[in-house]
C-alpha cells in the first residue's frame, strides 16, 4: 500500500512538472520544421513532447552555408526570387494529418525558403496549420500572412514567436501557448 502511495506521488509530480506528455485531442498531429543553428529543432522537439505528434525535418537538397552574413545573404536573394529549394524527403501520407504545426527560422520577416517550399508541395485544403517561429528580434514578422497565401484553404491559428536565445527555457511558455490554442489541456 505504502508503495502504491509512493508511486502515485512520483507520477503526479512528474506530470506537473511536464516530464510526462501532456493529454492531446484526437486529431492526428505533425511537427513539421526547418532548422538552420538548431532552435527551431529545439523548439519543434518540446512541441512534438508537449502534444505526442509525428516529428518531421524539411530539409534542403543542398544544405545552406554555416557563416551568418553568408546564409543571410542567400537567404535574402532566395526570399526575394521566391525562391523554393528542392528538399530531401517528401511525406506520403501528408493526408492522414488532421493539425500541422509549421516551424521556421524568421529570415527575413517570413519563413525560410525550404519551409515555403514544403508548404507549397501538399494540398493542406481542410487541415489546421500551426505556425510556430524562432527570431533574432522581429518575433512573427509576416510569416503567418505568408502560409495563409500558401495555404489557403487551411486554418491558420495563432502562431509562437521565440527569439533565438530563449528556446531551451521556453517549455512553460510552449505549453502555455498549446493550452491557449486549445492543442492540449
Amino acid at each position: 500500500m505504502k508503495a502504491k502511495i509512493i508511486l502515485l506521488t512520483l507520477i503526479a509530480l512528474l506530470a506537473a512538472n511536464n516530464f510526462l506528455p501532456a493529454q492531446t485531442s484526437s486529431n492526428k498531429m505533425l511537427v513539421v520544421y526547418f532548422s538552420h543553428t538548431g532552435n527551431t529543432r529545439n523548439m519543434a522537439e518540446q512541441i512534438q513532447k508537449a502534444t505526442g505528434a509525428d516529428i518531421f525535418e524539411i530539409q534542403p537538397v543542398k544544405n545552406y552555408p554555416e557563416d551568418y552574413k553568408t546564409v543571410e545573404a542567400q537567404a535574402k536573394k532566395e526570399i526575394d526570387a521566391n525562391y523554393k529549394p528542392e528538399l530531401k524527403t517528401k511525406i506520403s501520407n501528408i493526408e492522414s494529418y488532421d493539425v500541422i504545426f509549421v516551424g521556421s527560422p524568421n529570415w527575413w520577416t517570413t519563413i525560410a525558403p525550404p519551409v515555403a517550399t514544403f508548404l507549397s508541395s501538399y494540398n493542406f485544403s481542410g487541415k489546421t496549420i500551426v505556425p510556430f517561429i524562432t527570431h533574432d528580434g522581429s518575433r512573427m514578422g509576416r510569416s503567418v500572412s505568408d502560409i495563409k497565401i500558401l495555404c489557403p484553404k487551411s486554418t491558420v491559428l495563432d502562431g509562437l514567436p521565440i527569439k533565438g536565445i530563449y528556446v531551451k527555457d521556453a517549455n512553460a511558455e510552449i505549453i502555455q501557448w498549446l493550452r491557449d490554442i486549445k492543442i492540449i489541456k
